[in-house]
């Protein structure tokens, strides 16, 4: 055995264990999913209140009804007859996924307990036997879950706010009062339930400080419903005017995001669904000769063998991305005294896209050097033909990529239920409304990863793995380890879906242009909707 094979095996061995630990612990990190659905359903509640009607027109009263009846056919047709039910049914579901998450803290914290250090009569502090923990492990580690206990019972409470009043906005006052009752709240939000309790009353009950209460808890639709309550309970009509004011032209605002992140993706998954159908239909009539039978079983050329393609997964992948760079970067910054966790939005966008720049780099050039011996390569292999019709292939396979992904996810959430984690640079990309790290974020996602992933995974891994298995073969195992490579759990499904649509791509075009493009578009789609979710 060289000594090169037995490094290979060994660093796989740790890539396994060390791929592995991260998908467990995504296992119990919530989705952001959950995160993104809630932001969408406030844009919908302010979708609703938008009037499509000018209130100083001199129009007549006809013609004023006229328009308010096209008007609610046309909301209803984009954000549902019955927003509010559908509303307190998504915060429900997200205050049963928080519960859960609450539960599982207490079950560790309550592990912790049995090895807690204890005080004996002398005075001196002993350890319990149960758990043999080292000095500081136990403290940081405890302090780290109740932290996290406390943000999840903030976030129910907030919840148990919103849910209701949007009990009370459907009519049902007893039980909206009973939610607002019934939660017992950390300090900051106990007062904001007891002005909500007093401004829905009968007869109401107007706290003191209640509008700086409802300005400091409250957000979004839910600021305006419980302010407007306040307004209406002291008469005070001309902030009341304002305020509809406002909220009309958040409402606006609101449909014009919905618009971009429900009815133009509704609308392309339909057309990809379509496309999808025609292909499957051209396939049973023409069979081979139809377009997605092209190339279906042509594997490549293959002159190396099966050590190369583990050589560049473990050097050029896993070894450069989880092991040297990490350790690398971490040193430098140690060195110099800089703490990742306290940069700005703008420094993070540039620490992630410089530090994935690295990594394809390494990756590449471990490439590189593993085939440069079989170089000259056939014709076939990494090709970048721009005259040709990569550009229909890539949105092509956008579109079918659509309703498939989407289908997969349903399920998917189904079978995770809210659990799994999710890409750490959504989260970053979610909340960080700043032009410049939009830019930057767009230049990793949309750009640098299609780049540098399909080279590797398609470029690459699934032209050599046609040497030991068909064509088909090959787009699936690329794929699966396509999707695992992000070291998410819940996406697993999702992304070999993805990688399954991109492969099949690549080995029907024969031209890297067309999965970097499909590639580009749809992580383009999730920073998109990204963005326009985090404004609203």
């Amino acid at each position: 055995m060289t000594i090169k094979r037995l490094v290979l095996i060994v660093l796989t061995i740790f890539a396994i264990a060390r791929i592995g630990l991260s998908l467990v612990e995504s296992w119990g990190q919530p989705q952001i999913q959950t995160s993104l659905e809630l932001r969408q359903t406030n844009l919908v509640l302010h979708g609703w209140e938008w009037q499509n009607t000018n209130p100083d027109s001199a129009t007549s009263e006809q013609s004023n009804q006229e328009s308010k009846v096209d008007w609610t056919v046309a909301r209803n047709a984009l954000i549902g007859a019955e927003p509010f039910q559908s509303a307190q049914k998504q915060y429900e579901t997200a205050r049963q996924l928080a519960q859960t998450n609450q539960s599982k803290v207490l079950t560790k914290l309550q592990k912790f307990s049995i090895g807690k250090v204890t005080t004996p009569n002398d005075g001196a502090p002993s350890q319990s036997p149960a758990t043999p923990l080292t000095e500081n492990s136990y403290p940081s580690q405890q302090q780290q879950l109740q932290e996290s206990l406390s943000d999840i019972e903030q976030l129910i409470a907030k919840l148990d706010l919103r849910i209701g009043i949007l009990q009370a906005q459907q009519g049902k006052t007893d039980a909206a009062i009973e939610t607002w009752d019934a939660q017992t709240y950390p300090k900051g939000l106990v007062e904001t339930a007891g002005v909500l309790m007093g401004l829905w009353s009968e007869p109401p009950l107007v706290l003191p400080d209640a509008e700086q209460k409802i300005e400091q808890n409250l957000d979004n639709w839910f600021r305006y419903r419980a302010l407007s309550q306040l307004y209406q309970v002291q008469q005070r009509q001309s902030n009341l005017l304002s305020l509809q004011t406002q909220e009309q032209e958040t409402a606006e605002q609101a449909i014009v995001k919905l618009f971009v992140i429900a009815v133009m993706p509704g609308f392309n998954t339909l057309l990809g669904l379509v496309i999808l159908v025609c292909l499957v239909g051209q396939l049973l009539f023409q069979g081979k000769q139809s377009l997605i039978a092209t190339n279906h079983n042509v594997p490549w050329k293959t002159a190396w063998d099966g050590e190369i393609i583990w050589q560049v997964l473990i050097f050029g992948f896993f070894a450069i991305g989880q092991l040297l760079l990490p350790l690398l970067i971490g040193l430098s910054l140690g060195i110099v005294g800089i703490n990742p966790a306290n940069f700005t939005v703008q420094m993070s966008a540039f620490y992630v896209l410089l530090t994935y720049l690295i990594m394809a780099f390494g990756g590449l050039l471990v490439m590189y050097l593993s085939i440069k011996p079989f170089l000259p390569l056939p014709q076939d292999w990494f090709r970048f033909k721009w005259r040709s019709n990569w550009i229909v292939w890539g949105v092509g396979g956008y579109l079918i990529a659509l309703p498939l992904v989407i289908v997969v996810s349903l399920i998917n959430q189904q079978l995770w239920q809210g659990n799994g984690g999710s890409n750490p640079l959504l989260p970053l990309a979610l909340e960080g409304q700043d032009t410049i790290a939009l830019i930057i974020f767009f230049l990793t996602a949309a750009v640098a990863a299609p780049v540098f992933e399909e080279i590797i995974f398609r470029g690459f891994l699934l032209p050599s793995l046609t040497r030991y298995l068909p064509v088909w073969g090959a787009i699936a195992l690329s794929s699966l380890i396509f999707a695992i490579a992000h070291l998410s759990l819940s996406e697993v499904l999702p992304l070999a879906t993805l990688g399954i649509v991109l492969g099949f791509v690549y080995t029907r075009s024969r031209n890297l242009l067309a999965p970097m493009l499909l590639h580009s578009l749809w992580n383009s789609g999730t920073l998109l909707s990204l963005f326009v979710l985090g404004s609203s």
